[in-house]
């Protein structure tokens, strides 16, 4: 149960798979950390598949706020770039639905500096971060659909979700 829909000149996927496993994007999103340095979920797999050189080229970045966003390089990832987007924690963070916009905003915006052409997102923020699913798969799919008709280089916009149900609320999202 994949879906894609346009939006301007950009396609906006829905799929399930792996973030680290996105050959055909030139650039995958982390849900970093402050630190920007490898923990649990998103980040951890992300920073295994790269290698330990990203954790050396995330160091100088840190620490980043909630809605902010820093490219790397993807050192041993199939991908050129990782952007490093710091979500907000849901019930902590205010206001959430803002600073979760911005996280994808800012990422596109650096993407499109970079002349990405594919960016492949998480669910940021929906794990141990605590932001329920269907809200944030709105927040995200609505910031992605505003800044697509402004990129000038970024046509695919992927999101690679784990699970089916994250997945059914990203795809619901879309419309």
């Amino acid at each position: 149960m994949s879906k894609s829909i346009r939006v301007g000149n950009a396609t906006i996927e829905a799929l399930r798979g792996d973030i680290t496993r996105q050959p055909d994007m030139d650039a995958i999103v982390n849900a970093a950390n402050a630190q920007l340095m490898p923990g649990g979920g998103v980040a951890g797999a992300i920073h295994r598949a790269a290698g330990p050189d990203l954790a050396e080229e995330c160091r100088p970045l840190a620490p980043i706020a909630p809605g902010e966003a820093v490219v790397t390089g993807g050192h041993d990832l199939p991908n050129r770039w990782v952007i490093h987007c710091l979500g907000p924690v849901y019930g902590s963070d205010e206001p959430a639905a803002e600073l979760l916009a911005a996280c994808y905003r800012n990422a596109l915006r650096l993407a499109d500096s970079k002349g990405v052409a594919g960016i492949a997102f998480p669910a940021i923020s929906t794990g141990t971060f605590g932001y329920p699913a269907a809200e944030a798969a709105h927040v995200s799919i609505e910031a992605v659909r505003e800044a697509a008709p402004e990129l000038a280089h970024v046509r695919r916009v992927r999101f690679v979700v784990f699970g089916q149900d994250m997945q059914r609320h990203f795809v619901q999202a879309m419309g």
